[in-house]
């Protein structure tokens, strides 16, 4: 599938790292270095825009080594890009370490995952088929 982008920042294109990578890196795209001190968190800009397809969404998830690493990560995770939404992406980053922590222009900030999405029509009911798990939630089924 292609899809049409618009690259207003001085880096690569998103791309798959290996052949069985589901997301591709975003890249920050800012004049100066931010500096993101334990607990605070900013919008980043890509300058990326992009036109999906109807009936797909890009999801915008956290990089494992980037959170493990500096303990940055996304926040609205993972985030939904709509497809008639044309405006730049920007990431919502938030620092959960303990130390301040830098983010540079052209740092690799988040993972963008295209997704089909299905839309559905509401049938109004009285009951619902039983499982066996039935409103058993947050924990319900145990540790094993």
């Amino acid at each position: 599938m292609k899809v049409r982008i618009i690259n207003q920042s001085n880096n690569p294109l998103p791309q798959y790292a290996t052949a069985g990578s589901s997301g591709m890196d975003l890249r920050a795209f800012i004049n100066e270095p931010v500096q993101l001190k334990p607990l605070e968190r900013t919008l980043i800009p890509t300058g990326l825009f992009i036109e999906l397809p109807n009936g797909y969404e890009a999801q915008i998830r956290p990089r494992s080594g980037l959170a493990v690493k500096q303990g940055i990560t996304c926040l609205n995770t993972p985030g939904t890009i709509d497809a008639d939404y044309r405006g730049e992406i920007k990431i919502i980053l938030i620092n959960l370490s303990n130390e301040t922590q830098s983010v540079h222009s052209g740092d690799r900030i988040a993972q963008m995952v295209i997704q089909k999405v299905e839309h559905i029509e509401w049938e109004s009911a009285e009951l619902l088929e039983q499982t066996q798990r039935n409103a058993g939630g947050f924990g319900s089924t145990g540790k094993h």
